[in-house]
């Protein structure tokens, strides 16, 4: 395994509880447990495409407090290149993170040091343009991502964009991104089928995902059958994974394969990062009869 990833976007230590089921507004339920876990769409995808065995790359923003230096401690744990790791004065981003027994769950994120990531460098656009893959989602501030995604293009960098949380994203910069990756919520709050995107993934929980090449009929990608615990980060294993495969040279339709595998695994246990599998965990799976876990009545939640 081989290929350059960069990712820029967000770390954030993930507060969460369990609950037997998330509270309706106004309504108050008691915890059955309370646990911190590393975090943060650009944390969890830079380690899954570094489980999955790409040389990857993290730039980011990190607070001058404790859970600072607990996710700087786990990015070089990971073996993630950390010279693009920025340390900022204040907190580090924090999700607050309610998750019920079906494996559901409801997230808050206060953004941090986050914020602080509003541009590059000049050793930041060198990293870019020698990767093979970027990935980038938004929860750091547009202008990063949008410049980011600009070095790619000039570079001959794959762009991979997950626009999460959903906004709007200029049509500008999306013409200069080779693959959106959205769940269903997001593709409708975008009207991805209107929007002139080379390729559009879209992942659909139980039902699986779709890729849509332009000029291509759209390809389903069956889900593995899983018993869900928890659906925190998984779909950012998937992201993370597809990029890996594909800055090592594997087609599209095969990378989401391998990343819908991975996903599903990814909800069997608890945490966004401790539950993202390594390569071997994928390869295993797949070598298992029908991709089957166990025992399950549910697809892979995205």
């Amino acid at each position: 395994m081989s290929g350059r990833v960069v990712v820029v976007g967000s770390a954030n230590m993930d507060v969460v509880t369990r609950v037997a089921r998330i509270p309706r507004p106004g309504e108050t339920v008691t915890a059955e447990s309370l646990t911190a876990f590393p975090g943060g769409k650009g944390l969890n995808q830079a380690i899954a495409a570094r489980r999955a065995g790409a040389a990857t790359v993290f730039v980011a923003a990190l607070g001058a407090d404790e859970h600072g230096e607990t996710l700087a401690q786990v990015i070089r744990a990971e073996g993630i290149d950390d010279s693009a790791v920025r340390r900022q004065e204040g907190p580090t981003g924090t999700a607050f993170v309610t998750t019920e027994a079906s494996g559901e769950n409801n997230i808050v994120i206060v953004a941090g040091a986050n914020d602080a990531l509003r541009g590059l460098t000049d050793g930041d656009r060198a990293l870019i343009a020698a990767a093979d893959v970027l990935v980038c989602q938004l929860e750091v501030p547009d202008s990063v991502v949008h410049q980011a995604i600009a070095v790619a293009r000039a570079s001959g960098t794959r762009v991979v964009l997950n626009p999460a949380p959903v906004r709007t994203v200029p049509a500008v910069v999306l013409a200069d991104v080779d693959v959106l990756v959205v769940n269903e919520h997001e593709a409708q709050h975008l009207g991805v089928r209107d929007l002139r995107v080379r390729c559009v993934l879209t992942t659909m929980g139980a039902a699986g995902a779709e890729l849509d090449v332009r000029g291509s009929a759209p390809v389903r990608i069956e889900a593995r059958p899983t018993v869900a615990v928890d659906t925190t980060g998984a779909g950012d294993t998937f992201v993370g994974v597809f990029a890996a495969d594909v800055a090592a040279g594997a087609g599209y339709e095969a990378a989401a394969r391998r990343a819908a595998i991975a996903a599903s695994l990814s909800v069997e246990s608890h945490g966004a990062v401790p539950s993202i599998p390594t390569r071997a965990d994928v390869d295993a799976a797949m070598a298992a009869p029908c991709h089957a876990a166990p025992t399950t009545e549910k697809g892979m939640p995205l």
